[in-house]
């Protein structure tokens, strides 16, 4: 810590002396024509017979990040948005003053240069210079090493660092953003509307999670940080907005692990005139249309397993499941006192107030989830763990709903959507008992929803897919860390 501070400290003598001759060391009139990654890739085939042809200068600025000296000469790597290019300083070409200037810039510091391009004697393309400008002094020294679990703790704290010592990292970022503009491109293409909800709601509604309280002074009244926009989604199809999705921000006040964040990204997506068997298809078809643009091709490895996303996927029911990768009989898989006794024989916790759809999907999570490692979609689901899906025409105990699941992780929720005020009003009476029994938590009945679905809602089928758990899956990122620029950290001592 306190070589740290000496290496500030001689720093900020380097700005002042800087200042002394004139130096601004926060600069803002350098014009940039041009990023590294367009001179490496307009001149990647030219030899230096084709470059001294040139006689256009270019002016690039970014960050040095790298620095040889050789007395009247240094080569330095500037890094900008796109990637890093050497560039060749030399004290005949800027001027003996603006040389002894130049060797006073450190690592990390920002620059401007002008110059033309040649290449090395390694035949590395690099930029001639003919101007450089310091166009900000940094104080602190960048990191030189990142390994170990401390240091992967700090990548998360100072994401700033991590981004600019670790390109992988940019690259990631990048790709999670190109990842939800291909979601855009593919809904609005089938004439989806993106909307925004709120995302502070009086009622925390849409899920079964705990939610963040906060209080609003003006208005006198307790709101929730929403742990889902559905009913607010679902609200606008009722107003006649057929197809519509929201990419959204949602805050659950539970557990944090390498899959979960208290804070994460959701798309939901509702379209009228469509059951959940439509979306499994239309689903297989955009996550296989990412998969195509990010690999040129359906296969790719995620933390060393070769994933497969091409059609169609693997289709079963919930009961099936359970039967084929628990070996449970069927028989027992619907009898609630043999499947408790099941549950209890294989170790698991099991609440004896449980009911048998909340028995049946607890031993689902438990030994068929980690088991689902290729795309694979999972139906029929209890009706009594699914309160907002619509009933199954042919069994009345299970609903049109399901759960997509690769590499053993939930990735995708959807249903043909409970339209009938009455049946829903039913069960949400049912799971705020179950809930408050179960977990002492108080929730409250959105009457107002409810009022919404007795003006009518067309038939319709929805979904929520979480944007973390896709990315990692398409950048090979172990930890929901990994994909969000700052996750949330427990304060430091």
């Amino acid at each position: 810590m306190e070589e740290q501070s000496q290496l500030v400290l001689q720093r900020i003598k380097k700005m002042e002396e800087l200042k002394r001759d004139g130096v601004d060391p926060f600069a803002n009139d350098f014009k940039v024509t041009h990023i590294t990654q367009d001179i490496l890739e307009e001149f990647q085939d030219k030899d230096n017979e084709d470059l001294e042809k040139i006689k256009d200068a270019f002016s690039i600025a970014g960050r040095i990040v790298s620095v040889r000296n050789f007395g009247k000469a240094a080569f330095v790597h500037i890094q900008d948005r796109k990637g890093k290019i050497q560039a060749y300083i030399r004290q005949d070409l800027i001027g003996k003053d603006n040389f002894r200037i130049f060797k006073m810039f450190d690592i990390g510091d920002f620059i401007g240069i002008i110059g033309t391009p040649f290449r090395t004697k390694t035949r590395e393309l690099t930029i001639m210079v003919k101007e450089v400008k310091l166009l900000t002094k940094s104080l602190r020294p960048l990191p030189e090493k990142w390994h170990g679990l401390v240091d992967i703790e700090t990548r998360y704290r100072q994401r700033y660092l991590d981004l600019i010592v670790n390109s992988g990292v940019r690259d990631v970022f990048y790709k999670r953003t190109r990842i939800i503009q291909l979601i855009r491109e593919f809904l609005n293409e089938r004439d989806f509307l993106e909307v925004e909800t709120p995302m502070m709601q009086s009622i925390a509604g849409g899920a079964a999670a705990r939610p963040f309280k906060t209080y609003h002074n003006t208005l006198g009244m307790d709101l929730y940080l929403r742990i889902a926009p559905e009913l607010y989604l679902k609200r606008l199809v009722i107003g006649g907005l057929e197809r519509v999705y929201e990419i959204n921000r949602n805050f659950r006040n539970e557990g944090i692990s390498t899959r979960h964040n208290p804070e994460f990204t959701m798309l939901e997506f509702y379209q009228s005139y469509a059951t959940y068997l439509d979306f499994m298809d239309l689903t297989e078809e955009m996550l296989a249309h990412i998969a195509k643009v990010l690999f040129n091709s359906l296969k790719f490895e995620y933390q060393g397993v070769e994933l497969d996303f091409s059609p169609p996927w693997t289709r079963m029911t919930l009961k099936a499941a359970i039967n084929k990768y628990g070996e449970v009989e069927e028989g027992v898989i619907r009898d609630r006192k043999k499947l408790m006794e099941y549950g209890q024989k294989i170790g698991l916790q099991m609440d004896g107030r449980m009911s048998l759809g909340s028995l049946q999907n607890q031993i689902f999570e438990e030994i068929v989830e980690p088991k689902l490692i290729q795309p694979t979609f999972i139906s029929n689901y209890p009706t009594d763990v699914s309160p907002l899906s619509r009933r199954n025409d042919k069994d009345p105990d299970e609903v049109d709903r399901f759960e997509l699941f690769i590499f053993g992780r939930e990735i995708a929720n959807a249903f043909s959507e409970l339209n009938d005020p009455i049946d829903q009003r039913e069960r949400f009476i049912e799971e705020i008992r179950q809930r408050e029994e179960s977990e002492d938590m108080s929730c409250v009945l959105d009457e107002d929803f409810v009022n919404a679905l007795e003006y009518g809602m067309p038939p319709t089928a929805g979904e929520g897919i979480g944007i973390d758990r896709l990315v990692m899956l398409f950048t090979n990122a172990p930890s929901i860390r990994d994909v969000i620029l700052f996750p949330l950290l427990k304060t430091q001592e």
